[in-house]
């Protein structure tokens, strides 16, 4: 009876410190929200990760500026690969692995751009002030 009381207190112990290392690490890879705009070149650049959703959901970016959405992939096989942006008629296919460049003309202040994917399970919204 004792020694299946300590296995099972080394099983759930087990469980549980792998459910952490594994949530630690989904955190920590996706980009940061509000860390993921900067200015490069004249263009302000939204840099959004795609694989299981899009990381950060929320960004918010300068208006009336032009605007790069950098959209970075690394071995996604979902349907966030599947993007589309209406706003600017954007509608492809990213790569599993790679980063796609996504030109933005200037958005008036008050401005939101969506981006989902195609069964609309996974979505971004930019919020232009």
């Amino acid at each position: 009876m004792k020694n299946t009381t300590i296995a099972i207190i080394v099983i759930v112990v087990a469980v549980g410190i792998s459910g952490l290392i594994f949530l630690a690490g989904r955190q920590s890879s996706p980009a940061v929200e509000g860390q993921n705009v900067s200015i490069v070149g004249g263009k302000q650049v939204v840099t959004i990760d795609a694989r299981g959703g899009y990381f950060p959901r929320n960004s918010v970016a300068q208006a009336n500026l032009p605007t790069v959405i950098k959209m970075r992939t690394k071995g996604a096989f979902d349907c966030s690969n599947a993007l589309t942006i209406p706003v600017i008629k954007y509608r492809a296919n990213l790569p599993m692995t790679g980063e796609t460049l996504i030109d933005v003309p200037p958005q008036a202040a008050g401005t939101t751009l969506n981006g989902f994917c195609a069964m609309g399970m996974y979505s971004f919204n930019i919020v232009f002030h």
